[in-house]
């Protein structure tokens, strides 16, 4: 079976070393970018498995034009008819800018260059690229030629070139400038290089300064040495040919061993002034220099390369869609994971450094100093070539707990403290490794908002906070009159308790103490604050505030407390810091009960009990959104009172509810003894009045009813003054509307009084009416307050 060698010098010979004295190439530093040419659509099309359609090298060529390249190798015309026509479509469509020059390929044979000529034909700036291969291989080997008959075969065919170039300028007003290769010049004898370009150079006849100069473009053909060997045979070659300032010496490096970038780069340290490559590196064998990447190696040093990638992701899809061949994610700088860090050591260096660099740069701003770039493991913004940074810092199982507060910053805008990093992070790290994948930032925002409740009604946990007041309230302490009283703070405020709307209130130092409280007193919550901060989301009057809590359980030793092991994190956001610090509280606690059954909310409602009506007044609102008026508050509080009683003082709040609807007649089975079965209002007349005409359930007898009024419940009255003895007067009516759109109802409130002739003794009492007609909703409360009072005495 076939094995590396142990000994594969016996197989390999090293390169041959020039000897190079007083090389100039390590002292020279980048100043200006080289001469770009692309060679995608010649040498980077001719080593793909599916060479480009037509349309694909079109489509190619546009966008080399917009990156801005200045020279691109369209083709090889003579090697194919599809080539020939492309040129000739490029030229004959009017595809080719006024300052951009197209080279086509030709070896040195007369019939292939004649092809080329008129290929190109109408075209107004084009460069003619001729190769032979020189290196002893293929003289020896391939052609067989000696040195002399292979400069003679590159003078002849340059003659012919020459020749050519004159009558299409002439004919055509064509501008020619040309191009020569060595062909293997990187395994040529580097003095035969230099020779058989010096006689090229003669034979050419035409190089001069400026636009005019020849272009010796030396191959790295296939990479035979370290790149620092091909920097010493640039710089030789640049320093023994002869008019040099007539020239432009061009670098075709490809490969082989890997380090094409770096031969390129020394390469123009040794003197050299144009790179020809491909977009991301596409060439036969192990590929072409990548023109991208050397672009950006010198973008990165604050050198301008006049080649515009600011939307790499549609170069590299325009790229991949033409050659069939994927971009490596590790490819430098348009991998999908370039920018990407899973390290959990990465990601918190990263992480710091993109907090330290807008601080650095927002006293930059003040002081009017450029704002640069200095971030770890990232050389190049990733915003400077059309990308996000979203995929900075992605999190799998290797990654830690400053990566995922990093994503947590960046797509939520909170800003964690350091200890509920380390919380988040076991629970990402738990997710993770449990389904052994990388975690997207909708897994991480996600599970966040899941763990922590936050943001809006679909995370929302057991308890959320639907609206509060918190107000000053003297202390309950003694002073000597001479020390200020502690502030006290009372929290009032409506809980959504596992789906159920619930009054509560507690008082404290502050707002969060208060709640606390409140949650003790009214849940059996017992838990104790150990950690605080917020920070500001905004500007301006969009500003919000962000709280974060640390709780604990309470114990009798505060000190045990902040000692415990096991806490709670919550987070809140509101646009009032009270409300985002109580929110962050409510956080915390959903987190810290989990499924434990919560204690019976009840009001202490007993007559010598602090609660009030309008405790009680705000129990409705909350529980049937009905507000009610001032005198029916007080009413009902007294029918509570009443019904506490059997209790100890105490009511549920459920109870409470049934006791309201029951009491008022709210929704409930039970019609009562008077209500309308059907009813219709008129106009009588031109006077304003209403006339009334409708059935009504009498104590379960069906009656025809008539009654005049000066609107529908005087007229409704009057119906029903006709069926009972006495009068009934209405003394109090409000109403207002409760859903919204199509569910959207009216209910009344109406208080009526009743007394009989000659019978000093008035009873009132109240009914509630819904319904989707207003005037409906009136005519039940009116009935229904009629059902309650007891001395109502119908006629017989």
């Amino acid at each position: 079976m076939p094995c590396m060698l142990i000994d594969p010098s016996q197989k390999y010979k090293p390169y041959t070393p020039l000897r190079l004295d007083n090389r100039q190439w390590p002292k020279k530093t980048f100043s200006k970018p080289p001469i770009w040419l692309s060679t995608d659509l010649r040498d980077g099309n001719q080593a793909l498995a599916n060479p480009m359609t037509a349309d694909q090298k079109l489509t190619f060529f546009r966008l080399l034009v917009k990156c801005g390249f200045k020279e691109i190798e369209v083709a090889y015309p003579a090697a194919s008819e599809t080539d020939f026509s492309f040129v000739r479509y490029l030229i004959e469509n009017g595809e080719i800018p006024d300052d951009v020059w197209i080279q086509v390929l030709t070896p040195a044979r007369e019939d292939l260059i004649r092809r080329s000529f008129e290929a190109v034909a109408g075209a107004k700036h084009v460069i003619i690229h001729m190769y032979n291969a020189t290196c002893p291989m293929f003289r020896n080997v391939v052609f067989r030629n000696s040195k002399e008959q292979t400069v003679a075969l590159a003078v002849k065919h340059t003659e012919i070139v020459r020749k050519l170039s004159d009558e299409y300028s002439a004919s055509h007003g064509m501008k020619f400038r040309y191009e020569y290769s060595p062909e293997t010049f990187s395994q040529t004898e580097v003095e035969f290089s230099v020779e058989i370009c010096e006689a090229v150079k003669a034979a050419w006849a035409k190089a001069s300064t400026g636009i005019d100069r020849i272009i010796f473009n030396l191959p790295a053909t296939v990479e035979i040495a370290p790149p620092n060997h091909y920097a010493d045979q640039i710089e030789y070659f640049c320093s023994h040919i002869s008019e040099r300032e007539k020239i432009i010496v061009s670098l075709h490096p490809h490969n082989d061993r890997g380090t094409g970038i770096a031969a390129a780069e020394l390469g123009v340290l040794g003197g050299a002034d144009r790179i020809e490559g491909c977009l991301f590196g596409n060439g036969e064998r192990t590929g072409n220099v990548d023109l991208v990447n050397l672009a950006l190696n010198l973008y990165t040093q604050g050198i301008a390369p006049e080649l515009d990638f600011s939307d790499i992701q549609s170069v590299i899809d325009i790229v991949t869609q033409c050659n069939d061949l994927p971009v490596h994610p590790r490819h430098p700088y348009a991998g999908d994971l370039v920018f990407t860090a899973f390290s959990g050591s990465h990601q918190d260096a990263i992480k710091k450094g993109f907090e330290e660099q807008s601080s650095r740069h927002a006293d930059n701003l003040t002081k009017g100093e450029a704002q640069m770039w200095d971030m770890p493991y990232l050389p190049l913004d990733p915003a400077d070539l059309g990308c996000s940074y979203e995929a900075v810092i992605r999190v799998n199982s290797q990654s830690g707990k400053g990566g995922i507060a990093y994503l947590v910053k960046q797509h939520l805008q909170l800003d964690l403290p350091r200890k509920m990093q380390i919380a988040f992070y076991q629970v990402i790290q738990e997710i993770s490794d449990r389904e052994a994948r990388e975690m997207t930032v909708e897994d991480i925002t996600t599970a966040f908002r899941k763990t922590y409740h936050f943001g809006g009604p679909k995370y929302q946990g057991r308890l959320a906070l639907k609206s509060f007041r918190v107000t000053q309230e003297p202390s309950p302490y003694p002073t000597n009159g001479v020390t200020t009283p502690d502030e006290r703070r009372r929290f009032d405020g409506t809980i959504c308790v596992d789906g159920v709307l619930r009054v509560i209130r507690g008082d404290g130092n502050g707002p969060i103490s208060a709640l606390l409280d409140a949650l003790h007193t009214h849940l059996d919550i017992d838990m104790t604050l150990r950690e605080y901060t917020e920070h500001t989301i905004g500007e301006g009057q969009g500003a919000k505030a962000a709280s974060y809590i640390e709780l604990v359980v309470t114990t009798p030793d505060i000190k045990d407390a902040r000692k415990a092991s096991q806490s709670w994190w919550g987070v809140g956001l509101d646009s009032d810091i009270a409300g985002s610090g109580l929110r962050a509280v409510l956080s915390a606690v959903n987190s810290a009960i989990g499924d434990r059954t919560l204690p019976e909310l009840k009001l202490s409602v007993g007559f010598s009990s602090s609660t009030g009506s309008t405790e009680i007044a705000d129990a409705i609102v909350n529980s049937l959104s009905l507000q009610l008026p001032r005198r029916l508050q007080a009413s009902f509080f007294e029918v509570v009172q009443r019904a506490a009683r059997e209790s100890g003082g105490q009511i549920s709040y459920e109870d409470l509810t049934s006791l309201f609807q029951t009491t008022y007649g709210y929704e409930v089975e039970d019609r009562g003894r008077f209500y309308i079965q059907s009813f219709k209002l008129e106009h009588i007349g031109d006077t304003g009045r209403r006339l009334f005409t409708g059935e009504m359930v009498i104590d379960g007898e069906v009656r025809r009813v008539t009654g005049e009024g000066v609107g529908p419940l005087s007229s409704g009255l009057a119906a029903l003054h006709s069926q009972i003895q006495g009068t009934l007067a209405c003394r109090e009516y409000a109403e207002h509307s409760v859903g919204e759109g199509a569910d959207v109802k009216a209910v009344s409130f109406v208080e009526l009084v009743y007394e009989v002739e000659g019978e000093t003794k008035k009873e009132a009492a109240w009914g509630v009416g819904s319904d989707t007609d207003i005037t409906a909703s009136g005519l039940k409360a009116v009935l229904r307050a009629a059902s309650r009072i007891a001395a109502v005495k119908g006629r017989a």
